[in-house]
């Protein structure tokens, strides 16, 4: 179960981790622009001397040019923590060169590398954060080295300049703490939201977006793949008898019994009820028959031990397969159930496939599931 749980959180981490970082990429944005605001409004109500109004008007003209080239001419079409790793360091820059002309370590601009950290902190995980301020703590001794008169190698400079690092290592380390505290919490919420409580599958939410990704390649590459539909046979039987604590425990024992029988690429879930659904990625029609068959093999030569007594347990199963038994997701699912039907009418413990019902000649039934019957 483990290994499929790390199977789906890495099937779609791209979707949702696109979705995350374009949150983010706009986040940033803003702050580009605001920290441009800041250099500006410096530059307009500030007393900056005929020397350094050119030095600032460029330095905002070549960082409002970067930033725009950078961000909205499409040159990523994909959003990743790269690209924001680059576009921090460029505002690291961008600050060290205002400050450099507007009094280095005595600049009113000084507390800009906190945008920086704040940044790297919310986006970019504690080692690219701990880089950024080990950069940032660089450019303080290069700043410093500007107003020169000072013995760089005493103790007594060296505990200024801690003095000054202190705010930003702070920052750094609040809001990477911060961050990681939200992101387990979303990803715990969303774990749950996503994931059957009584048997640790996936619920049809968590199942139809994983199945919706996997689904989508294979019809894009003509790959197969292949539904089971697995319905225990016994489970209301066990309730009458054993109370429903005892169904519950039985379902948890056959969900074991099915993923034991599944690779890590096998995605399952709970259906509803006594009722699970599989999808064998790359899987032919053949192999999917021999999948379940396999499942109904582990599931009826164990039996369950209610505490009390031993049940017999047996499961019927559906089977229907991408791309002749349909070419959508829905339809297969809906065929795979209508295989189950057919398993379960011919006497139960048994596989039936799906296959498509044959033109016929008046007066006579096409079947449109094949059988297997265990005897």
């Amino acid at each position: 179960m483990a290994e499929l749980r790390t199977y789906a959180q890495r099937s779609t981490l791209p979707s949702v981790e696109q979705e995350e970082l374009r949150g983010i990429s706009r986040t940033v944005a803003e702050i580009e622009w605001l920290l441009l605001i800041l250099v500006l409004l410096y530059r307009v109500f500030g007393t900056p001397t005929s020397y350094v109004e050119p030095a600032l008007s460029m330095a905002m003209f070549i960082y409002a040019a970067f930033v725009m080239s950078f961000r909205y001419t499409n040159f990523y079409r994909r959003e990743t923590r790269w690209k924001i790793a680059v576009e921090t360091l460029a505002m690291v820059v961008f600050i060290t060169w205002a400050l450099w002309f507007t009094g280095g370590l005595t600049s009113p601009l000084l507390n800009a590398y906190l945008l920086v950290v704040i940044t790297a902190a919310l986006t970019l995980g504690k080692a690219l954060t701990l880089a950024h301020v080990g950069l940032i703590s660089l450019c303080y001794l290069f700043l410093d080295w500007q107003l020169g008169s000072k013995d760089m190698t005493t103790l007594h400079y060296f505990g200024g300049v801690l003095a000054h690092m202190a705010p930003v290592v702070l920052v750094a380390y609040i809001t990477t703490m911060f961050s990681a505290d939200i992101r387990f919490g979303l990803n715990r919420a969303k774990l749950l939201s996503e994931t059957d409580e009584l048997t640790g599958l996936y619920n049809m939410r968590g199942f139809v977006v994983i199945a919706n990704r996997l689904f989508a390649q294979a019809q894009r590459y003509e790959r197969p793949a292949s539904f089971l539909m697995v319905d225990s046979d016994n489970l209301k039987q066990m309730n009458d008898q054993f109370g429903h604590e005892a169904g519950n425990r039985m379902l948890q024992h056959l969900v074991k019994l099915v993923l034991q029988q599944l690779r890590s690429t096998d995605i399952a879930a709970r259906y509803g009820g006594d009722e699970f659904v599989v999808m064998l990625p790359d899987t032919p029609a053949r192999g999917a028959f021999e999948v379940a068959e396999r499942i109904r093999n582990a599931v009826a030569s164990a039996p369950f031990a209610t505490g009390t007594a031993t049940v017999a347990c047996s499961v019927s199963i559906g089977a229907a397969s991408f791309p002749q038994d349909g070419r959508s997701m829905d339809a297969l699912l809906a065929r795979a159930d209508r295989a189950l039907y057919q398993a379960k009418e011919a006497g139960r413990n048994r596989v039936a496939q799906f296959h498509p019902p044959a033109a016929t000649l008046p007066g006579t039934v096409a079947a449109d599931a094949q059988i297997q019957d265990p005897t």
